[in-house]
């Protein structure tokens, strides 16, 4: 039996994944709580996220024949995670486009060192299905509920401004997931920007539709984060770079078994199979690695001053100041696009 029914506890396990990464949402649990993997004196200590890196790295056969140990620890969301990096708690950890903006405008102990591309077909501005509005200019007035600080936030302010709007022409609801998809479902809001697997948890459950997508508005970028300390560490820095192409082999094997890999993150978040496939399909399996060169650094830094224009960060800043470019290699540009399976189902 297919599973449409949207309930607000999905949000729950939900919470844990969201890839675009928060700023309010505290550690699921501390460094040194995860399980270890591998063998040898040296220790990786790895942020992450639930269905995250430790679980397509276990499904794609990744974590096998390792010479370091890989020490886990789980958090709700990227800003909790380069908390952690920033204090020397965690090595490396995964994040969205936007929690290295929050953070570096913090001026926090952070470098990226290397990025992941894939589709922003998943990054949307929803409306009821049933609604009114028919393109973003129809947004002018209306509520709309967002994370503050996540990739959706940015998301949301791109769109409005190609649509000729500014935050000030709507208004804005900040809201996390969980209560956001209540004000959704109950008509307190006209809109939400939000990310997936939101997005194809509402379109599987035929509770909204697409009104605008990322997609040709925000980069599609994703960033794994290391502490710069780590990388000063000779055999630190081995382990880190082995540890990233590890995860490059994995994000290329999620292409190849959509399905299987569905199946584990379903099972991982408590998500339906058949969401978990169409997020795989619309946004999550669409990663491809790529370089963090200039065009990352510029696109990333596009960011940085739209919210440091509107005081949501408190300076502004270089980007390209928290980048560390050895673990390119020879990797295709930022701007190749990501992996696609055809349209996804909605």
């Amino acid at each position: 039996m297919r599973r449409h029914t949207l309930l607000p506890a999905l949000l729950l396990p939900l919470a844990l994944l969201a890839s675009a990464c928060s700023t309010t949402s505290a550690a699921d649990s501390g460094p040194g709580s995860g399980s270890s993997d591998g063998k040898g004196a040296l220790t990786l200590n790895v942020g992450d996220q639930k269905g995250g890196s430790e679980a397509v790295l276990r499904a794609a056969g990744e974590l096998d024949d390792l010479d370091y140990t890989i020490r886990w620890s789980t958090f709700t969301s990227g800003p909790p995670l380069l908390e952690a990096i920033n204090a020397g708690a965690v090595d490396t950890g995964l994040v969205g486009n936007t929690p290295p903006v929050f953070a570096a405008g913090a001026d926090s102990k952070i470098t990226v060192v290397a990025a992941t591309h894939g589709s922003s077909a998943g990054e949307a501005i929803l409306v009821p299905t049933d609604s009114p509005l028919e393109r973003p200019e129809d947004l002018k007035g209306k509520k709309i509920a967002v994370a503050q600080g996540s990739s959706a936030h940015f998301q949301l302010i791109a769109s409005l401004r190609k649509a000729g709007l500014e935050l000030k022409d709507v208004q804005v609801t900040l809201l996390q997931p969980a209560d956001a998809l209540a004000a959704f479902n109950a008509g307190k809001v006209d809109a939400w920007a939000v990310w997936d697997p939101y997005t194809s948890q509402i379109l599987e459950g035929k509770k909204g539709r697409v009104l605008t997508d990322g997609q040709g508005v925000v980069n599609g970028l994703g960033f794994q984060v290391a502490r710069p300390a780590a990388l000063a560490d000779k055999k630190k820095a081995a382990a880190l770079a082995d540890y990233i192409e590890r995860l490059r082999r994995a994000q290329n094997w999620v292409f190849g078994h959509p399905e299987e890999w569905a199946k584990v993150w379903a099972k991982e978040t408590g998500l339906p199979y058949e969401v978990a496939l169409a997020s795989v399909k619309r946004s999550n399996g669409t990663r491809i690695p790529v370089a963090v060169d200039d065009a990352a650094i510029a696109s990333e830094q596009r960011i940085a001053d739209t919210f440091a224009e509107l005081k949501l960060i408190p300076r502004k800043f270089r980007f390209a100041d928290y980048v560390d470019t050895r673990f390119n290699k020879n990797l295709p540009p930022s701007t190749t696009p990501g992996r696609s399976y055809g349209k996804a189902s909605s």
